[in-house]
């Protein structure tokens, strides 16, 4: 069975200021790292879970250890320990026992919601309120009204865009703002606040139409129930399959023999992006290249040419690959805080998809929600103008319930892109300024087809 999770409704906080594109090594993280990457699947999430309901961990259950989870666990620890990052067996058992204190306060079980056919968590003692909405879905209500919390079934009738360009719409008759937004191809997240309130949306797209939920609260129930919109958030299957999951199980106790360790399969292949630039011609960043076995553009062998440390560029050559216009390169450097689209790939092995990202540059960086396995990724100003490309690979560590927030991720610029074209001898005409704004699917149409997806063998 796959779940996808959404992000969860208080990653503003997480927000607060740009992140640091290279943060600085930790050996205690390093530490913690490799002591839970050593523990079963299971007690992993367990444990990433526990925090959750702690209020520790404003992230997903997903396994993978990183800082979030490294600052969740020290902050669970603080006054028990030393903050390494790692669980004593005592420490465990009473992460555990506060965490099942907390779910049996609020309730809450995961349900198949037959209305809808969605799988969720349902806060039942917080929200005892159920009815059926108007459109043949399901809500759940505090009894104070304070709380809300809807989920929602029907037909594709209309892009997954469309709905999503309305959700983020700004109304000027309405106090609303949205502190997150993502579009992806099969789904999208919003997230944001009001002057007394906060909310979260995902919407998601399948074969069976379009499934989702939402959820309002009072900002005066925030410091309680943020933990709980995280755990929702978490639990939440649009379309689910087989059994649903049996409950983590009951850390042993303090002297009791250890789980032996079931270490996590290296990985095989690492992911990149590439923009196409000449006939059996593709250029991407040496992050996603170097060093690899085996290279692979889509489904064509590939070889490295050549490659800049400086710049962090790198050339392949793709026997075989159809020529492909170079795009129109912008001639200035684009401006602080301009508004950016990038176009991508997800880094998922089985089905990479296609996306078209939002971004802000910052410097020689942008500031975007890109997905590990991004590096390479172009990126176009809102005249259609290729303006950068990204050179660093995002950590797989930084993600928030599985869906990459904002973070800077550092670029190659126009001169670097102009110098490194040069030496390809593929030579961009300077790109005319459209007469207004294009939007994100007009850049992504008019150049998505020179974007392809880069595999490296590990």
């Amino acid at each position: 069975m796959v779940r996808v999770v959404s992000l969860i409704g208080i990653v503003a906080a997480l927000m607060a200021g740009p992140a640091s594109a290279q943060q600085p090594a930790d050996p205690r993280l390093a530490a913690a790292t490799q002591s839970f990457s050593a523990l079963p699947e299971a007690e992993r999430k367990a444990i990433q879970s526990d925090l959750i309901w702690t209020g520790h961990l404003n992230s997903a259950a997903t396994g993978n250890f990183g800082p979030l989870s490294f600052r969740a666990v020290n902050g669970f620890k603080a006054g028990r320990g030393e903050p390494d990052g790692q669980l004593t067996p005592a420490e465990r058992q009473e992460l555990a026992r506060l965490a099942r204190t907390a779910r049996d306060a609020a309730g809450f079980a995961v349900i198949a919601d037959q209305p809808t056919g969605v799988r969720i968590g349902i806060p039942q003692k917080l929200l005892p309120k159920r009815e059926a909405t108007p459109a043949g879905g399901s809500r759940w209500q505090s009894g104070d009204g304070k709380i809300t919390l809807d989920v929602s079934a029907g037909p594709a009738t209309e892009p997954l865009q469309a709905i999503f360009e309305r959700a983020i719409a700004v109304n000027p008759n309405v106090q609303r703002k949205v502190t997150y937004k993502l579009l992806q191809p099969t789904f999208f997240v919003v997230a944001g606040e009001t002057p007394t309130g906060k909310f979260f949306r995902r919407q998601a797209l399948g074969p069976a139409g379009l499934r989702g939920f939402s959820v309002g609260y009072d900002k005066s129930v925030a410091a309680t129930f943020d933990k709980v919109v995280t755990a929702i958030a978490d639990s939440f299957e649009p379309f689910p399959s087989g059994a649903a999951p049996a409950p983590a199980p009951t850390p042993a106790a303090p002297g009791a023999p250890a789980v032996a360790a079931v270490p996590a399969p290296p990985a095989t292949e690492r992911f990149g992006v590439g923009l196409v630039i000449g006939k059996e011609l593709v250029l991407t960043a040496r992050a996603a290249v170097d060093p690899c076995k085996g290279l692979k553009v889509g489904s064509r062998p590939a070889k490295l040419r050549l490659q800049d440390q400086a710049s962090g560029l790198a050339l392949l050559d793709v026997p075989g690959l159809a020529s492909s216009a170079v795009p129109g390169l912008r001639e200035a450097a684009p401006t602080a805080k301009e508004a950016v689209v990038l176009l991508a790939y997800d880094g998922t092995a089985a089905a990479r998809a296609a996306v078209a990202l939002p971004g802000e540059v910052m410097s020689d960086a942008v500031l975007a929600p890109l997905q590990p396995g991004g590096a390479g990724s172009p990126i176009f100003d809102r005249q259609g103008r290729l303006a950068g490309l990204v050179t660093a690979n995002p950590s797989d560590k930084a993600l928030i319930a599985g869906v990459a927030p904002q973070r800077n991720h550092a670029i190659a610029g126009v001169a670097q892109l102009k110098a490194m074209l040069e030496k390809a001898d593929a030579r961009p005409a300077a790109a005319a300024a459209a007469s207004g704004e294009l939007s994100t699917g007009a850049i992504a149409e008019a150049a998505g087809k020179s974007v392809v997806p880069v595999a490296c063998g590990l």
